[in-house]
Parts: structure tokens; C-alpha cells; sequence
């Protein structure tokens, strides 16, 4: 059984969101305020945090920050906040989701699937091969196959495709992606993704316009699908 910590301050979206978790399986601790969840994760030690950024003592982004000293369990964040830059500062603070209020209980049960997913099977050494209906990414080899065919890259495009594997199912932001491929000084220079994204769709997709892999997040950013 997967557990969850809920941190959120409104009682109504505290019942709902604990009540079609338990019914999914999952069992759901809840906290109320920032600090009690920050206690409550870490002495659980979850598998996934549920996060809601406006909380009554402390913003949800100075809680991710307190998570992420010392872990890298999934975080989802439920927010009434919908500005994409909203979005982007919790996505660059290390949440891995974001889905915005009102939401439906079959989304937010789909996400937190697709993120416990990737926590158990998103490479994290050398040695590790990425996986997924006939991509193959081999982050030792350095190589690439689709259908068991090899394609060819070049540096940067694997870089890119590569950083994109290593956090698989998670939502990467412009400026993260920029900054680890390109580096610090090319945090703004948006156009460059935009360009070897759509190689790297041209090469790998069979519908480059409806991707299957290589997914937009609009205006934040991408995530390669983990499955």
C-alpha cells in the first residue's frame, strides 16, 4: 500500500481528495499547515506528497524547499493558483506535478500513478536504460533505438533527450532545461529548445505533431512520457 501525506489547509478538498484515495487503495495522512506537514513527511517517509501552495503559515514553495534537502519523493502540487509562472517557480523549486483547482479525482488519481511510476522506474545511475513502447535510451551506452533501430543524434540532441530520461513522467521548465544543456547564460534562450525539440520529434516520432514520447506542458515546459 502506497502512503500519502495531503498537505492542505481546506477541510472540503482534504475529505475529497483523502476519500478517493482510500478508495483507490492508498493510505492518506493529512496535515493542515505547512510545518505539520514537513513533520509529518519526514517521520513517514511517504511515497508521495500531495501539496497545496497557499498554506496559512508558510508558502507551499518554502515546503518543497524543506523536502528537497533531504528528499526526492514525488510532490504534486493542487493549487488555485493558475498563472503558468506560478507553475514554473514550483516546478523549478523540485515539485514534480502540477494540477490545478477545481480538478477531477480521475486526473489527479493519474498523476499521482504516472509519478510513483517514474520513482520506481525513472533511471538514476550511469548504468541505467530507459524504456518505453519501443524508445530505448541506454544512458551508459550512449545510444538510442526505436523499434530495435538505431537512431542517430547529435550531442546535443542526446543531451537534451538524455536529461529528459533521467526524470521521466516529470514536467522539466524551459529554464531547466536550458540551463543544463546549453548552460547558466542561456536560461532565457527559450528558441533554442523550440528548435531541437523538434528534431529530436522528427527522429522519434511517428506523428511529430501529436507526439508520443516528447510532450509540451504549454508555456512551462516538457516531460517525456514514462510509459
Amino acid at each position: 500500500m502506497n502512503s500519502i501525506i495531503l498537505i492542505e489547509d481546506e477541510k472540503q478538498i482534504r475529505r475529497f481528495v483523502k476519500t478517493s484515495l482510500e478508495a483507490e487503495g492508498y493510505q492518506v495522512f493529512e496535515a493542515e499547515t505547512g510545518k505539520q506537514g514537513v513533520i509529518e513527511t519526514a517521520n513517514r517517509k511517504p511515497d508521495l506528497v500531495i501539496l497545496d501552495l497557499g498554506l496559512p503559515d508558510m508558502d507551499g514553495i518554502e515546503v518543497i524547499g524543506k523536502i528537497r534537502e533531504w528528499s526526492s519523493l514525488p510532490v504534486i502540487i493542487l493549487s488555485a493558483r493558475s498563472e503558468e509562472s506560478e507553475k514554473i517557480d514550483a516546478l523549478d523549486a523540485g515539485a514534480d506535478d502540477y494540477l490545478t483547482k477545481p480538478f477531477g479525482s480521475g486526473e489527479l488519481l493519474a498523476r499521482i500513478r504516472a509519478a510513483l511510476r517514474r520513482q520506481v522506474h525513472s533511471p538514476q545511475g550511469q548504468g541505467s536504460v530507459f524504456e518505453a513502447d519501443g524508445l530505448s535510451i541506454d544512458l551508459a551506452g550512449h545510444r538510442v533505438t526505436l523499434n530495435e533501430i538505431e537512431i542517430h543524434l547529435t550531442p546535443i540532441e542526446y543531451r537534451l533527450l538524455s536529461i529528459l530520461a533521467k526524470h521521466a513522467g516529470r514536467v522539466l521548465t524551459h529554464r531547466f532545461l536550458l540551463k543544463e544543456v546549453w548552460g547558466p547564460s542561456h536560461v532565457d534562450d527559450a528558441h533554442y529548445l523550440r528548435i531541437y525539440m523538434g528534431q529530436l520529434r522528427h527522429k522519434l516520432e511517428k506523428e511529430p505533431a501529436n507526439p508520443r514520447y516528447l510532450l509540451t506542458e504549454t508555456g512551462v515546459g516538457y516531460r517525456l512520457a514514462a510509459e
